[in-house]
């Protein structure tokens, strides 16, 4: 089977994750603080803060926004929950944008969601492209909102040479499966000297020196372990998007002009992708349904994803939580009954390309 994904850690990993084990300091360290200097680097911000995991991101960013109850925050109804769970955990209000066909929060429909209460916006980066970044900023301009980015999937992307997560508050998950890994980690960035202080802050139970408290904090620290897993792959970040970008590139040319099948879009708006994941849409003119597509991919050797099978809101747990009723997202209701994800990760071998390019040709019935 081909896999949608693969983890691999090279000798260089190994040693500087020996190093740490070594050195006996696991938890927080010199080793986390490398990443941050790092991962800020090639982010083009004066800060990156680390922390556990991507969405302790996004609830600090909301919670150094000063973002709560009373509060209105809009964002995209088709994400991974994680997105909704951190803003309920500020205790703020969700309201929907819906999604263009870049799956990402649709510009022109989030201004007629803004109100008195609006306070943020929280555009998610869906599968390595950047929401409409230069759009949605003159929003946050002209109504005087803060932006977060939900950038999990989009370490690296860009729109018109400005980075990803360098537009206000930026929100990163190093979970095993994205672009960069530490297993389980997240990042946030910001230009912004003092939030970036706080952020530290409450990573480390409010604590500016030991028993020395300033505010109500959490423990959201990222171990030097982990850390240790991404500090190569922070300064290879280029090389690996560049492999996911002509993985993609082969699998867009060999699945061109499939009736049925929507190849990822690319804007032309000066957005690049990096392609955490290559996205397609079995259309109802497709020779197969989407779970007979599916299926026989699996039945090829060719592993594939549903990210997302419905919209984020759609699950009972929100029931009652998220008035989602107030807002209409046929958009991305037709996305969740469409996309599937094939393998694009920079592990692939050009035999594994032609088999899946193959596999997909053949199910489609060509």
């Amino acid at each position: 089977m081909i896999p949608i994904t693969t983890v691999r850690c090279d000798e260089e990993t190994e040693t500087l994750v020996l190093e740490v084990l070594r050195s006996g300091q696991l938890a927080q360290g010199s080793w986390v603080e490398q990443l941050e200097k790092d991962f800020a680097e090639v982010h083009e911000v004066k800060h990156a803060v680390a922390v556990n995991n991507g969405t302790t991101a996004l609830v600090a960013a909301l919670r150094v926004l000063d973002i709560g109850p009373g509060d209105e925050v809009i964002t995209s109804p088709f994400t991974f929950v994680a997105t909704l769970n951190a803003i309920l955990e500020a205790g703020a209000t969700i309201r929907f944008a819906d999604i263009g066909d870049d799956f990402n929060m649709d510009p022109s429909r989030v201004e007629e969601q803004i109100g008195k209460r609006t306070r943020c916006l929280l555009p998610v980066h869906l599968y390595g492209l950047m929401a409409d970044m230069d759009l949605i900023s003159v929003l946050a301009e002209k109504h005087e909102l803060r932006i977060v980015e939900d950038a999990a999937q989009a370490v690296g992307a860009m729109q018109n040479g400005r980075f990803a997560g360098s537009f206000d508050v930026g929100c990163f998950s190093l979970y095993a499966t994205k672009n960069i890994s530490t297993g389980e980690g997240g990042m946030l960035t910001t230009n912004d000297d003092a939030l970036a202080d706080r952020l530290r802050l409450l990573r480390n139970q409010g604590m500016r020196a030991r028993y020395e408290y300033e505010e109500i904090g959490h423990n959201y620290r990222l171990t030097n372990l982990a850390a240790a897993v991404g500090i190569p792959q922070i300064n290879r970040l280029g090389e690996i998007n560049k492999s996911r970008q002509a993985n993609a590139k082969y699998l867009s040319e060999g699945l061109s002009g499939i009736e049925g099948l929507l190849l990822p879009p690319v804007p032309n708006n000066g957005r690049n992708h990096v392609y955490h994941q290559f996205t397609i849409r079995i259309t109802q003119d497709a020779a197969c349904t989407r779970e007979e597509f599916v299926d026989s991919l699996a039945k090829k050797g060719v592993g594939s994803g549903i990210y997302y099978p419905k919209v984020a809101f759609d699950y009972e747990c929100y029931k009652g939580v998220i008035d989602a009723a107030l807002t209409d997202v046929p958009n991305a209701v037709q996305a969740s009954k469409e996309v599937v994800s094939l393998p694009v990760h920079p592990y692939l071998e050009s035999r594994e390309l032609e088999e899946i390019v193959d596999a997909v040709r053949k199910v489609m019935g060509l």
